[in-house]
């Protein structure tokens, strides 16, 4: 098993008014909920954060190709959502008590990801994936992994942080039960994949465990609790957004749960751990692939 990878790779709707003075009214679940923001103001902050994002993407590329090492943007990821949310808050001046809420757990979940990948990653050189690319492209590599890493990423982060953002402009009623729920969620993501990390680092770091397939702990239940935490996190997010009057942003946990589920987080793992791994396609066989269950009793 490997710890956490970068996850990597929406359209929408904007509310539309007449004149920035008008207001939008949503009506979710729990009940009628104001939005004075113009459509203005919040093409302007999407906007403001994805020339954010690509500057950052732009500069860390930069840094990739002095480097020769585009897995920096590995522990990037995390970060760059932090920024995100941050840019969004001081947009709107932290108007309410839920920006503070979105803002904080993006911030606690973010930090300890990059963290956690620039501890596992230092001194180890570039990712294969990335090596593969580099060998694959040659000469070409510098500015192909603009777009294919770099670019790429920082689309989906800014389609992804679409609840961070939006979450925060909305002028809604005290925090509330969705908030509260929400909250929770994204606590337990947080929490999964930081003991799944923990877990995972003290079973590698035992040389008796060398070539041996991780099935304690919370890898015992599923075979990526980090994912499965990555996925909490953003349902999360999502369900705190859409208290504020946000839940417009529905595309975003959407779009993260397919990469998780489907296309870059297990599928492309797995590929790797099947065939490098001893052991690994019994583990599949009695393991949940994504969410906790327990495991299959021998036949």
């Amino acid at each position: 098993m490997t710890a956490t990878e970068s996850a990597v790779p929406l359209a929408g709707l904007l509310a539309e008014v007449s004149s920035p003075s008008d207001a939008v009214t949503f009506v979710p679940a729990a009940g009628a909920i104001s939005l004075p923001a113009a459509s203005s103001d919040l093409v302007a902050l999407g906007a403001t954060c994805a020339g954010v994002v690509a500057a950052m993407m732009t500069l860390l590329w930069l840094l990739s190709v002095a480097k020769r090492d585009a897995s920096i943007v590995d522990p990037f990821w995390g970060s760059g959502f932090v920024v995100v949310a941050w840019v969004a808050g001081l947009w709107f001046d932290f108007a309410h008590s839920r920006a503070y809420l979105l803002t904080g757990l993006t911030t606690l979940w973010g930090l300890r990801l990059s963290l956690y990948l620039l501890w596992r990653n230092a001194g180890k050189g570039e990712d294969f994936r990335y090596r593969a690319m580099r060998e694959k492209h040659g000469a070409n590599f510098w500015w192909v992994s603009f777009f294919t890493v770099f670019l790429l990423q920082g689309i989906i982060m800014w389609l992804v942080s679409w609840p961070v953002q939006f979450g925060q402009a909305a002028t809604a009623p005290p925090l509330g039960w969705l908030d509260a729920a929400g909250a929770v969620v994204c606590l337990i993501g947080i929490l999964f994949e930081g003991v799944g990390d923990l877990q995972l680092a003290r079973f590698k770091a035992d040389p008796a465990n060398q070539g041996r397939v991780m099935d304690r702990g919370l890898w015992r239940y599923t075979r990526h609790p980090n994912y499965f935490g990555d996925f909490c996190v953003w349902w999360g997010l999502y369900l705190v957004a859409a208290a504020s009057g946000a839940w417009w942003t529905l595309p975003a946990p959407l779009l993260m749960s397919f990469f998780l589920i489907r296309v870059s987080g297990v599928p492309m793992l797995e590929k790797s751990l099947v065939e490098r791994r001893a052991g690994y396609r019994e583990y599949v066989a009695r393991t949940s692939s994504f969410f906790p269950w327990p495991p299959k009793r021998a036949s």
